[in-house]
């Protein structure tokens, strides 16, 4: 295939600062706020598992560097679904855009809505008939506004990453600075948790971190994208590395590790330990925000997967069309974020993304092996090299590839049918290479 941009007619209008708060809101959903506590009951010190999340920040952060190389050689939209198209053909691709429509990113969209509504109602003191309605005017609310062009997209992602960076900002003051607890024992050892296994934190760590990936997505509307992804994708993940590791040192100092295990929303347990109801309130705020911006960033940039899947013939060519004026895909963001609120009505949402939430670390990981049929194709330097090539990415791949074998052992039945929804898109390709010619190099 030529690398031409076979999406064109977007407009490249994310700047800088705008390509990193991307990278900050598609990572950056409700985890860090609520599930720090998984780790803390399979880690055993408060040291440990600091090291756990500094350890799979840099982890992530060599992933993303790749990435900024696979950006800077293919500035187009489509992102994954691109790379696996060109490196091991349109069947690899297509598995990775239906997987990503069915469940990741729609169920992924669902799960995280049904969580703002929990929290806007609670800080409203609405009644929990309200849920559902809240959810599903938080989906209907994010996809209306990037139905105008990415540059009003863009401006209130912006403003969604800021306000979630500053609730972190005050927890972490809050816990560290206003709690009257002391700091010693954030690093102490919690005899209750002696020979814990590493893997099995490691899986909720690197969920959390998660997502930086979208960016990619949306390379076609950013300017100067050689230059910008790879600075915005550094920028980003070292944002959120550095706020996720104070936020759990703001937990250790308040709540200490033995704590932290006993806490299953323990953002909340801290501002309602050191500001009382007050404090709940503020948090509660926070974490509605900072879901909001990760449902726009998640269907944002899977609309525009949609889109070139359309234009390949590998999809409904309407999806490919973009908005005469806008040239915002509206037809693929339409359907994806329908898709999510049917799965958020129905309820199912919840167990289809535990599905297949290996599959969002597992495509990262075959992602990041394209670099190397990208490097024996094409020496040429793109404009951003990864550092360390080969090991850098072979660690990744490796360190990836571990986590998913370990989820397949510790949870082989959701494991199981994220496999098999992966599977039922061969027959579906078939279909769809019957229907329509793929475009020439698909």
């Amino acid at each position: 295939m030529s690398p031409a941009n076979p999406s064109g007619s977007y407009l490249r209008s994310l700047r800088p600062w705008d390509a990193a708060l991307v990278v900050v809101g598609g990572i950056i959903g409700g985890g860090i706020f609520l599930n720090p506590g998984t780790v803390a009951q399979r880690t055993e010190s408060g040291l440990a598992l600091l090291l756990m999340w500094a350890a799979a920040g840099l982890l992530t952060l060599v992933g993303a560097l790749c990435y900024a190389e696979l950006g800077a050689r293919r500035p187009h939209a489509g992102g994954t679904y691109v790379y696996l198209r060109e490196a091991f053909g349109p069947l690899a691709g297509f598995l990775f855009g239906w997987t990503m429509l069915l469940v990741i990113y729609s169920g992924s969209s669902a799960a995280v809505a049904t969580i703002f509504a929990s929290y806007a109602a609670a800080l409203f003191g609405l009644p929990a008939t309200w849920a559902l309605p809240l959810t599903v005017g938080g989906l209907v609310f994010v996809s209306g506004i990037n139905l105008f062009g990415i540059r009003l997209g863009a401006q209130i992602q912006n403003l969604f990453a800021l306000l979630k960076l500053l609730a972190v900002a005050v927890l972490v003051a809050c816990g560290l600075f206003f709690a009257g607890a002391g700091h010693g024992q954030v690093l102490a050892a919690d005899p209750a948790r002696q020979g814990v296994g590493f893997i099995g934190a490691a899986l909720p760590v690197l969920f959390a971190y998660s997502g930086f990936t979208y960016l990619n997505n949306l390379a076609g509307e950013v300017r100067e994208p050689q230059r910008t992804l790879p600075r915005a994708l550094a920028l980003g993940m070292g944002l959120v590395i550095v706020a996720y590791v104070l936020v759990n040192v703001a937990y250790l100092a308040v709540l200490g590790h033995a704590g932290l295990a006993a806490s299953t929303a323990p953002a909340a347990d801290v501002m309602q330990q050191v500001a009382g109801p007050v404090g709940a309130k503020v948090i509660a705020l926070g974490v509605a925000i900072s879901t909001l911006g990760f449902c726009n960033i998640t269907l944002v940039a899977g609309a525009r997967v949609l889109q070139v899947m359309g234009e390949d013939g590998l999809f409904f060519r309407t999806v490919a069309r973009l908005h005469p004026r806008w040239r915002t895909p509206n037809t693929a963001l339409l359907l994806l974020s329908g898709w999510a609120i049917v799965l958020a009505l129905s309820g199912s949402y919840g167990q289809l993304l535990d599905y297949a939430t290996f599959g969002d670390w597992l495509a990262c990981a075959v992602g990041v092996a394209t670099l190397f049929w990208y490097r024996r194709r094409d020496a040429a330097s793109p404009g951003f090299r990864v550092p360390g090539y080969p090991w850098l990415p072979s660690m990744f791949i490796a360190a990836v590839g571990a986590v998913v074998v370990a989820t397949l052992l510790d949870n082989p039945r959701n494991a199981g049918m994220g496999l098999l929804i992966m599977a039922a898109g061969i027959p579906v390709y078939g279909i769809w290479r019957r229907l329509g010619e793929p475009r020439q190099g698909a």
